[in-house]
């Protein structure tokens, strides 16, 4: 009779902790959605121009981009403050708009992160440009995506200045 009431006692004690464990790990999930819901407007992707042309990517989703600028793909517009470029990760190229001054370790050859939505028209509009930090300082999504393009080289930084556009 003890054994049958311990047995039950028992049973109904694991039910518990498993309604409990499932319940806890439901608002551990729901948290979880809520955090992610809640960063969704402030996580930015970075992309290579491949991963671009890979993936469809909306208008309206903000991401970045990187690569190496182009030789001879700068211009700059009579009123300098609209600059066209093409970011290359040695297979693919896409071309940037970014209106504003450019940062002034930006230069062609070198590494370049920008930020900003991609048009329809496969032009991605700017709103933030970085440039490498000095000779040897490459991005590291930057340096991947060329390494990942076999473009990978230690030395991509020989360039033109800011003040030589084409």
């Amino acid at each position: 009779m003890t054994d049958s009431l311990g047995l039950k006692r028992t049973r109904r004690q694991k039910s518990q902790r498993f309604y409990t464990l499932l319940i806890g790990l439901t608002m551990l999930g729901l948290a979880t959605a809520l955090v992610l819901n809640a960063l969704e407007d402030s996580i930015v992707f970075f992309y290579s121009p491949s991963d671009l042309r890979e993936r469809n990517i909306s208008s309206e989703q903000r991401i970045r981009i990187g690569g190496l600028v182009e030789l001879g793909s700068w211009k700059k517009t009579k009123s300098e403050t609209a600059h066209e470029f093409t970011v290359t990760d040695g297979k693919n190229k896409i071309t940037a708009m970014f209106y504003g001054i450019l940062p002034d370790l930006f230069r062609e050859g070198q590494g370049v992160i920008a930020e900003g939505r991609l048009k329809n028209e496969g032009l991605f509009i700017a709103d933030e440009v970085l440039a490498k930090h000095d000779e040897k300082y490459m991005p590291r999504e930057v340096a991947d995506a060329l390494k990942k393009s076999g473009h990978w080289s230690q030395n991509a930084g020989s360039s033109r200045s800011p003040e030589e556009p084409k």
